[in-house]
């Protein structure tokens, strides 16, 4: 998942501003970077001139981070929200973020459909086949879940969140149609066949994988400092977040932190 700029302003605009634009913006997040005025009117021309040059400058391909997980797993949940999210934050332009939300689910067949338990209940299909659904429908998909996965409970505050980052085009009875249809019931289908088809097989969640690859090193370093890692892979020209500029450094993310 390429982080379109909006994703990260909109982040940003909530520690800015309270969660929203100043009041002089009148466009919605999707259209902020796409005009010199828009960009102006909503205060965000620093960070529009910014990205683009920074991925005007992009030297290399993304590292791939791809994290299959559970919606209510414990582990899972600290991980996304207190690593893979700050880490995409500070290097959207050199990662991109693939979220299968399925883990130790099992599927099976009813009919022309698919039936699911999962490890943690009902309440976990529930917050598994809301994510799948959001990950088809919006590109405010990752924002959105990692409210749901930082709140006290997660599909409690499915409707809050896609409220605060989803925007008037994403409405809850649209996911809830995809949630409960056969849109939702194929897409988790292939979550599963996505999860069966890891090599090696899954063992645990949250299970990592890094540009397709998933091996007990590589998990260990994810999980203790995703951005160092993240910074060590990116093959080309070191950004500002990486150290690249002497003037600008940032912490790494420990799960000791």
């Amino acid at each position: 998942m390429k982080a379109p700029l909006l994703l990260i302003l909109t982040v940003w605009l909530s520690t800015q501003y309270g969660g929203s634009a100043p009041s002089t913006c009148s466009h919605p997040p999707s259209q902020w970077c796409s005009s010199l005025d828009s960009a102006i009117q909503c205060g965000v021309l620093k960070q529009c001139l910014e990205s683009n040059f920074t991925r005007a400058h992009q030297t290399a391909d993304p590292v791939q981070v791809g994290l299959y997980y559970e919606s209510l797993c414990p582990g899972c949940r600290l991980f996304l929200s207190d690593m893979l999210f700050p880490t995409w934050l500070l290097l959207n332009d050199i990662m991109s973020v693939t979220l299968v939300p399925y883990g130790n689910a099992q599927e099976k067949p009813d009919g022309k459909k698919y039936v699911y338990e999962c490890q943690h209940g009902e309440d976990e299909c529930v917050g598994n086949m809301i994510e799948t659904c959001l990950l088809s429908m919006t590109e405010m998909a990752f924002p959105i879940i990692f409210c749901m996965e930082s709140s006290g409970g997660v599909t409690k505050a499915a409707k809050s969140c896609v409220e605060l980052y989803g925007g008037p085009q994403l409405s809850w009875d649209k996911i809830m149609s995809c949630v409960n249809g056969d849109q939702g019931n194929q897409l988790m289908h292939q979550n599963a066949l996505k999860t069966k088809a890891l090599n090696p097989p899954h063992q645990y969640v949250p299970w990592v994988t890094i540009n397709g690859e998933h091996t007990e090193d590589l998990q260990d370093k994810a999980m203790t400092s995703l951005f160092t890692l993240v910074c060590s892979l990116y093959k080309g020209q070191k950004t500002a977040s990486c150290g690249g500029d002497p003037h600008r450094h940032y912490r790494s993310y420990s799960s000791n932190e």
